[in-house]
């Protein structure tokens, strides 16, 4: 008989609850997610949040719904302690949005807690205290109806996961957009949301659309599309965005289910098929769309924070969603509208100097008129052409202008085309940056010796691509990825103090959302490195005094606008990376678009920037920019 003792024991409820924890809070945004959810589920007509320091200092949820008993406010700490459901078939049938009784438990576990509540018709609230788990106290208080949630010092006994949180302005980012997708879903609620001392939104219950517009700008007002469509199993409704709206960054994708956020892979790539021949293919469309399906034909029991939702008739509901996309962009005449492709665009051809011109003779009567049939013409002019004809060697002199300044540019494009060659022909990265490995390096293919202009060897392809033709075969480079090489060059370069400033005569306002402002705020020194001036103007307007040389001219909201977006996300804390991220949104931002028809000079210049950098075949996040077609890829398309 064996003598080891038992070894599997029951887990103490507060590491229970920790383990637990691990799962539902994952960081400040998550703790005001299910905070507010319990204030909606609690029938609240106005909800307030404070944060300090991103959350981990501070963060205050506090409702005017309807409140609770004391006992209920300690019993609500328990685990799997809810009002929501109280048999498994409640689970087929949700109203709410929370239902599992973890949240407070997990909450309670990680962090320092204080509630206050009182329901309606009460004399005194009650005040409950716990810390780490730890019951510490309750007591009566003065108190308004309603809950106040005081969560402080988030994750003070797990050092471990706390130095995983991101710096204030980050976690600040993530914040903002859970506050973004639970305002979207409850417009009937006022919300407001108090950063530091500062109120980011203040917003009154209004229409879906409305809070839309006052969520992310009034731009959205005129890019929005309405669409409804009701079938006997689900209905829905929300708002699409114009196709010539669609963004590469700082789109706002949402879909939402009986007034629950989700996200649905599924039905993105639904939304995506409706936009494909409309927009570039690097591109992303704006949509909010909220579909209404009885609670027991979904499962919203299978992710940890209820993000992912099944749903019983999926694909009839997939076609069903086609159908309205389809229905809203024809209804309002944008399907044909738009085009990006530009392969069948009539060419008109441009003035080549090399080409051979007949100059008219010049008339001795005042009424010459060069477009008379030869009967009508006057003698003079006959005896004029019969001059011309009879020249030395018997043929017309079709080249009368004297040919010495065309030596001189046939010397400048030999020069030029010389120089691409050098640049062409020195090692040049053929895969992604390694750190500034020099051993990683290959040469690109030679263009052949030019005995005229570089253009001469050019051409564009679509509006994309621009076509070379080197010794070992085709080369073809991407139009908007050489020209986000070139300007992320150009801002790197602002740290050597090499980049100059271009002052605005008059400055730029730019109206950017609270998430996007907080970002910009934080990076203010690296955006004053890279060439801007930009001063606050109060509430989340800004003002643009002077931008990089090398995007002047572009457009200054989205530049600042995608800054913000890549900062917000990144996440991180060293300087060099923090400025690198940003010179990489601003140079897609500015870069030319697919579909930019560039001239033989434009070609030439753009061409010429890129293969002198040191590593042009690439972007700096790894999407190649040149592409070589062999030899003997072209010749067996012929065998």
């Amino acid at each position: 008989m064996s003598t080891n003792p038992d070894i599997i024991r029951l887990l103490p409820d507060a590491v229970a609850n920790q383990i637990a924890a691990g799962e539902v809070i994952q960081r400040p945004a998550s703790v005001v997610k299910e905070l507010v959810e319990n204030a909606v589920d609690a029938g609240a007509t106005s909800i307030t949040i404070v944060i300090k320091d991103g959350g981990r200092t501070l963060i205050q949820v506090i409702d005017n719904g309807s409140g609770m008993s004391p006992a209920d406010a300690r019993m609500a700490f328990e685990r799997h302690a809810t009002s929501k459901i109280s048999t498994a078939a409640d689970l087929y049938a949700l109203h709410t949005m929370g239902f599992r009784g973890e949240a407070l438990p997990s909450i309670a576990s990680v962090a320092q807690v204080e509630l206050r509540t009182m329901r309606p018709g009460d004399e005194n609230g009650t005040c409950l205290r716990i810390s780490g788990s730890r019951f510490e106290g309750q007591e009566p208080v003065a108190a308004t109806p309603g809950s106040n949630f005081i969560v402080r010092n988030l994750l003070f006994n797990q050092p471990g996961r706390r130095k995983f949180l991101k710096k204030d302005s980050v976690e600040t980012g993530h914040i903002l957009r859970e506050f973004e997708r639970l305002a979207l879903v409850n417009p009937h609620i006022d919300f407001t949301l108090v950063s530091n001392d500062v109120t980011l939104y203040q917003l009154l219950h209004a229409s879906e659309k409305q809070r839309i517009v006052d969520l992310f700008g009034k731009s959205l007002d005129r890019a929005l599309l309405p669409i409804s469509t009701a079938a006997p199993f689900v209905r829905i409704s929300g708002f699409i965005g114009l196709p010539s709206a669609a963004k590469k960054r700082g789109f706002q994708q949402f879909f939402g289910v009986n007034g629950r956020n989700m996200r649905h892979p599924f039905f993105h790539r639904a939304v995506m098929g409706c936009y494909q021949p409309l927009i570039a293919s690097d591109a992303q469309p704006s949509y909010f769309i909220n579909f209404e399906v009885a609670p027991e034909n979904i499962d919203v029991n299978v992710h940890p924070q209820k993000h992912e939702i099944k749903f019983e008739d999926e694909l009839i509901i997939r076609d069903v969603l086609v159908a309205a996309i389809k229905e809203s962009l024809g209804r309002f005449n944008v399907s044909g509208a738009i085009d990006f492709d530009v392969e069948d665009a009539p060419e008109i051809p441009a003035f080549d100097p090399r080409e051979a011109l007949v100059e008219p003779a010049p008339a001795e009567a005042d009424f010459y008129n060069p477009f008379a049939p030869e009967a009508s013409k006057p003698r003079t002019e006959a005896r004029t052409e019969s001059r011309i004809n009879s020249a030395p060697g018997g043929t017309a002199r079709t080249h009368a202008a004297p040919s010495d300044w065309q030596k001189l540019y046939e010397s400048f494009s030999r020069e030029r085309a010389a120089g691409l060659d050098e640049v062409r022909g020195s090692a040049l990265n053929d895969a992604p940056d390694t750190g500034g490995d020099s051993t990683a390096q290959s040469s690109l293919p030679q263009m052949p010796a030019a005995e005229g202009a570089l253009t001469r060897h050019c051409m564009q392809l679509r509006g994309r691509y621009i076509a070379m033709p080197a010794s070992t075969g085709l080369m073809l480079i991407d139009v908007h990825r050489a020209h986000v090489n070139v300007l992320y060059a150009a801002l790197m370069a602002a740290h050597a103090g090499e980049a100059p400033s271009q002052r605005l005569i008059f400055p730029d306002t730019v109206e950017l959302t609270p998430s996007q402002s907080a970002a910009v705020a934080a990076m203010t020194d690296v955006l004053a490195e890279m060439g801007f001036d930009i001063s606050p103007m109060g509430g989340n307007a800004w003002a643009v005094n002077a931008v990089p040389a090398s995007v002047a001219g572009k457009n200054v909201e989205e530049a600042l606008a995608a800054m913000a977006d890549e900062i917000a996300t990144t996440g991180t804390l060293d300087p060099a990376s923090l400025r690198s991220g940003a010179a990489l949104a601003l140079a897609r931002a500015a870069a030319m678009r697919a579909g930019h028809v560039l001239s033989d000079d434009e070609m030439e210049a753009l061409a010429a920037d890129l293969l002198r950098l040191p590593s042009p075949t690439y972007t700096p996040d790894g999407l190649r920019v040149i592409a070589t077609i062999d030899n003997n890829s072209i010749d067996s398309l012929f065998q």
